[in-house]
């Protein structure tokens, strides 16, 4: 369970705050190892919509600090714009959209080490995973050192965020190479990048396939237990 608003010093705690509607301004310390968002009367956080399942979505204490994930609702659950397929790790600011009835943000006390590889496999979170903050993406159970190139992270980066999903030639470009046109990077260029970041994490992970070329349409991280 949670704790609601309060005037006692909160400060050294996470905490959602709501964005939307009546929510807004609400603020929740995270205190409790899991925290329950729904229409359902008996949820931690109650978001009174049709559109939201009545046990929608949960946050989780973590090793790492809190995870959210949806839980099977109708309308999806949001986070930083892109619909959850499997539990993830909050980060300090990130929005987390309850269907398109509320927005909380996470405001976290402190920033959170990564989960370990076992960790990570008990929450269903994959073999690959990466500290945004830090810049730091570890493969199995060892961390890529010397960390990645720019584009190489930023090229993760892309593909982490889309794990299971297509992710264009053109989204690579805008992804790794902001503001350049498309024609002002070759295929040759993509390609040699993709190449390069695959050959990085078979390093650390040897036997381990983590990005698919889908020809005719881009790369597709497959990113399993």
């Amino acid at each position: 369970m949670i704790a609601g608003s309060s005037e006692r010093d909160d400060d050294l705690r996470p905490v959602l705050v709501g964005q939307t509607g009546t929510l807004t301004g609400a603020r929740w310390v995270l205190e409790g190892e899991e925290v329950l968002i729904g229409r359902g009367a008996d949820c931690d956080i109650v978001v009174a919509d049709r559109q939201v399942s009545r046990h929608h979505a949960k946050v989780r204490r973590a090793m790492a600090g809190f995870v959210v994930e949806d839980l099977g609702s109708k309308n999806g659950t949001h986070l930083n714009g892109r619909q959850l397929k499997g539990p993830a790790i909050l980060q300090d600011g990130d929005v987390i959209q309850v269907a398109l009835a509320a927005k909380l943000v996470y405001v976290g006390a402190e920033a959170t080490q990564p989960l370990s590889f076992s960790e990570a496999a008990a929450l269903g979170l994959g073999r690959l995973r990466l500290d945004i903050q830090a810049h730091r993406a570890w493969a199995g159970s060892t961390e890529l050192d010397p960390p990645l190139s720019g584009p190489q992270y930023r090229l993760l980066e892309l593909l982490y965020g889309r794990a299971g999903q297509v992710v264009t030639r053109e989204e690579v470009i805008e992804g790794v190479w902001p503001g350049t046109a498309a024609n002002g990077v070759s295929d040759q260029a993509i390609d040699a990048l993709v190449r390069r970041l695959r050959e990085r994490l078979e390093e650390v992970d040897p036997g381990q396939a983590y990005i698919a070329t889908i020809r005719g349409h881009g790369f597709r991280l497959e990113n399993e237990i």
